[in-house]
């Protein structure tokens, strides 16, 4: 996924996204303050929200080089993004979209805490498997 072909593509208004990114081998990550942690190989999807914008924050996400900030960019550094979700929205639909995500076959956290430390979600960040193509399914209703 070419980073800025697909951020100048992003709608600016608010909203909510999921990344899915591959993780080609098993990588052990300190996560800031968060924690170490043992990331398996395969597939992972992180769903957030952009109130202010979902071409900046997507578009920061898809960017290299980033500093790390997010909990999300101490992961990206070491994984491919192979798709952006989004939907345009005011409401707060991201842990909506995470549950859902959580509830695909063989989905479980491997970093709790994950991109969840303003909301009771136990990560944001979702492994859905270790399969060669990403599982089907991964992008939910829209609408909530």
């Amino acid at each position: 996924m070419q980073s800025s072909d697909a951020a100048s593509r992003l709608p600016r208004q608010p909203g909510v996204y999921q990344v899915t990114l591959r993780l080609e081998a098993a990588t052990r990550l300190q996560v800031g303050a968060l924690g170490d942690f043992e990331f398996p190989a395969g597939w992972y999807v992180y769903t957030g929200s952009a109130l202010s914008g979902l071409r900046a924050r997507v578009g920061r996400h898809l960017g290299r080089d980033v500093r790390p900030h997010w909990h999300i960019d101490w992961l990206l550094a070491h994984g491919r993004v192979v798709s952006v979700a989004t939907c345009v929205t005011r409401r707060r639909l991201e842990c909506a979209w995470n549950q859902v995500t959580l509830g695909l076959p063989g989905a479980r956290i491997v970093a709790p805490g994950f991109g969840s430390s303003d909301c009771r979600c136990p990560a944001h960040l979702i492994y859905v498997g270790d399969a060669e193509r990403a599982p089907a399914g991964l992008r939910p209703d829209p609408a909530g």
